[in-house]
């Protein structure tokens, strides 16, 4: 591994250099659904229109081609939840080199299928394990057992200064230095690229990293002084759950002045859909990190010039059903109740009328009647028109003869259900 204190603006430069006429210049677009939101000029940096729809074909590429050829010649071989494989993939079949993928089950079968796509005959895909460390090892084995080069997803100093060609770009296309750009972090290679070439060149830019709640890796390196393992993560961020930072880019963040914050899973699913809906962007979940933290973990002045990097466009379309049920279990319209009913003619009738308020809606209703017992148990989802209706239909529970408990979103039944 490279020395980690030769990460510098100018071997980002370097890198846009190899880039250019390899990837797409990603367009960079006002908004002005955020732009209302935050009474400021708020711009997206379109990496889901890369050429393999997320940025890192830009530390993929930047790795690979500085390999010798006796070197490229023994193979490389990756750990990814999907995009950076894609990058790998197509920096290999581009180069004539050829590579193994480890993905974990938990990838989406379209990033798999493109991974395929885009490498041709050059690259094999193996599903390893359920995270990204489970894939991880796996291709770390490999490296050491064929002689192959393991191409890190972020903790590679070339990897690095690859993704932080980013912010140059930006910079160039508005043709100013913005006040605010915002990032989603995993592992933290976007960041650590961006904020160290930012550092040097503008460092008047604010820098603001925007981890998922459900894994919050280099927010839990900074606090230790190191990086250090979480102890579980939410994988629905699967572009960004990563459950260790890098050795390399952790100091990188913490010396660059980024901030850190974060937002929860279900406020990435209400930005995915405003984007698909308002905006015509299908963003992954990372993809949708940045602007979903604008207005509530990222706050910024009116007027200003704010840049929001959209990461990636590797959704799979299957995934909406969910990405629709965390958001109304986010925003508060979605509620689950396990509900006795007595065994007797007219209960649920009962029920309609007296528990349910004029716009609220059964979504789910799972009921099983078994003649030997007194009461029956049925699990009722509900979806209100409005957060605050929610007072109404637990006092007109609490105020029923029925037997109810609510399903809160820390019980294994829940995460059953989502």
């Amino acid at each position: 591994m490279h020395d980690i204190d030769t990460v510098n603006a100018e071997l980002v430069e370097q890198a846009a250099g190899r880039l250019a006429g390899v990837i797409t210049r990603t367009p960079l677009e006002p908004n002005a659904r955020l732009s209302s939101r935050v009474d400021a000029r708020v711009w997206l940096k379109r990496e889901d229109q890369q050429t393999v729809r997320s940025y890192k074909i830009r530390g993929a590429y930047n790795f690979i081609v500085q390999l010798d050829d006796a070197t490229r010649a023994r193979g490389v071989v990756c750990a990814s939840a999907g995009n950076h494989a894609q990058g790998l993939a197509y920096a290999c079949r581009r180069l004539g080199a050829n590579g193994r993928v480890y993905v974990p089950g938990t990838t989406p079968r379209q990033k798999r299928e493109r991974i395929a796509t885009l490498g041709g005959a050059h690259i094999e895909v193996i599903v390893v394990g359920e995270t990204y460390e489970d894939a991880f090892a796996a291709a770390n084995d490999d490296a050491q057992r064929t002689g192959a080069t393991l191409v890190p997803a972020f903790d590679d100093i070339r990897t690095v200064a690859g993704q932080g060609t980013v912010a140059l770009e930006v910079v160039e296309q508005l043709g100013f230095v913005p006040d605010v750009l915002v990032v989603p972090v995993g592992g933290g290679g976007l960041l650590a690229g961006v904020a160290t070439w930012v550092r040097e060149r503008h460092p008047e830019i604010r820098i603001v990293g925007v981890e998922p709640a459900g894994a919050m890796c280099m927010a839990a390196a900074i606090e230790a002084g190191e990086p250090v393992r979480i102890p579980t993560v939410d994988p629905f961020v699967d572009g960004a759950a990563v459950r260790l930072a890098g050795t390399v880019t952790y100091p990188l963040v913490r010396d660059s002045g980024a901030e850190l914050t974060s937002v929860p899973e279900g406020a990435v699913c209400t930005e995915m859909l405003a984007m698909y809906q308002s905006d015509g962007v299908i963003a992954e979940p990372a993809g949708a990190l940045s602007t979903a933290a604008l207005g509530s973990a990222v706050q910024v002045e009116p007027g200003q010039t704010v840049v929001c990097i959209v990461s990636g466009g590797n959704n799979d379309v299957s995934r909406y059903s969910e990405i629709l049920e965390r958001s109304l279990v986010h925003e508060g319209l979605k509620h689950y109740f396990l509900v006795g009913f007595p065994q007797e003619p007219g209960a649920l009738r009962r029920f309609l009328d007296e528990i349910l308020g004029p716009e609220d809606d059964i979504t789910r209703f799972e009921y099983v009647k078994r003649n030997s017992r007194e009461t029956g148990p049925a699990l009722i989802g509900i979806e209100i028109a409005r957060p605050t209706d929610l007072s109404g239909l637990l006092a007109r529970l609490d105020a029923s003869p029925l037997q109810v408990e609510r399903v809160t979103s820390g019980s294994p039944l829940f995460h059953y259900l989502l």
